[in-house]
């Protein structure tokens, strides 16, 4: 293991899964009878709050349907069931988090999950993670310097020992700004290649 690097942090959607959003906003638009569009503005007002569970799923498609001016669909609530119809993992990176955690680092995940997704990922079973942190569960989510710092204080190393990998840059730009190393996920073959610039003996 190399001196300064103890423990790297991924993100769930886009970069351990293929990235989720687009197959949901079509599979909810669905539901509502509306363009992916109009449903995808709607759906951006209110992510934050259910991102931190500050409304369940039923209030979130309560605001839903009367912000699109629609009947809520009779099978709310129905997130876990989108959720599932596009979960694809990538075995790859599940592997690559298998190999970092055999070497001796600290894994983690951080992600911006409501809790029907999360329901669903700890069916999964996952045991190739020391920490766990979830916006929904900790009221605050990424880009938010807060949930970066709760991640570093669950692994207990510092920020500049670690290394955050996500596929959106305002996130990647969040940990950056609360000192993390970073790497913006854009292929696995890259996220490689970056890594062993940090960790030298991958």
């Amino acid at each position: 293991m190399t001196k300064d690097i103890k423990a790297v942090i991924f993100d769930w959607g886009g970069v351990l899964i293929d990235d989720p959003g687009p197959g949901l906003m079509e599979y909810c638009a669905k539901k509502f009878g509306v363009q992916v569009e109009d449903f995808t503005d709607s759906f951006e007002k209110y992510l934050p709050d259910y991102q931190t569970n500050a409304v369940s799923e039923n209030e979130f498609w309560e605001l839903m349907s009367k912000d699109l001016n629609v009947e809520k669909p009779l099978d709310v609530p129905f997130w876990k069931k989108a959720f599932i119809s596009v979960y694809k993992p990538r075995d790859e990176m599940f592997a690559l988090v298998d190999c970092i955690r055999a070497k001796g680092y600290k894994t983690a995940i951080l992600s911006n999950t409501e809790i029907p997704a999360l329901d669903f990922f700890f069916e999964q079973r996952y045991n190739c993670f020391d920490v766990q942190v979830f916006s929904c569960k900790e009221g605050t989510r990424k880009p938010d310097k807060e949930i970066y710092e709760i991640t570093i204080k669950k692994l207990n190393c510092s920020p500049e020992q670690a290394i955050f990998i996500d596929d959106k840059k305002p996130m990647v730009e969040g940990a950056k700004k609360a000192s993390l190393n970073v790497i913006h996920f854009q292929s696995i073959a890259q996220v490689k290649n970056e890594l062993i610039g940090f960790v030298l003996d991958l």
